[in-house]
């Protein structure tokens, strides 16, 4: 009875410590825009695919799974990224990565959407939202934030490139 007793006491200060490891989730959202001299069903039209993202960017996309539709899952850079859709209308779709089997899960999950402004202009918004609780400190975050959304801001110049060329 008394091993039960110290193997329990051990289990839960190892679950204690367990709880005090873990950080609490720090959410963090990047919005980004830009306005676009046509339609916004032009510019869905023209970026909206959900592989489109390999002529918007310097990524490769390659469908594993569905038809485009909700479920339908993208591998971006050979694999090494892969999306599943998760929301969708039809200017919009939403998108998650899947949790990493033993890595730090940021949730992360990015939301595109083609918003009408006049009958011929549209703004295209992107946003990205993730746990940013596993970088060292808020100039990490910062950095990171900054790092992303120049990266994502390239990619709605070349949006709207492909779209007022239509």
């Amino acid at each position: 009875m008394k091993t039960i007793s110290k193997l329990a006491a051990v289990l839960t200060l190892i679950s204690a410590s367990m709880f005090a490891v873990a950080a609490e989730p720090e959410y963090v959202t990047v919005e980004m825009e830009i306005d676009i001299n046509k339609s916004a069903e032009v510019v869905w039209a023209a970026v909206g695919d959900y592989c489109a993202i390999g002529e918007w960017s310097t990524l490769d996309c390659e469908i594993t799974s569905g038809d485009g539709g909700l479920g339908t899952v993208r591998a971006l850079l050979g694999g090494r990224i892969i999306e599943i859709l998760v929301a969708q209308t039809e200017l919009s779709y939403g998108y998650t990565q899947p949790a990493p089997e033993g890595q730090f899960y940021d949730l992360y999950h990015g939301f595109m959407e083609a918003r009408p402004v006049t009958a011929n202009t549209s703004k295209m918004l992107y946003t990205l939202v993730y746990d940013a609780s596993n970088m060292e400190n808020q100039e990490a975050v910062e950095v990171d934030m900054a790092r992303r959304r120049t990266l994502f801001e390239g990619m709605l110049v070349n949006m709207k490139t492909m779209a007022e060329a239509r």
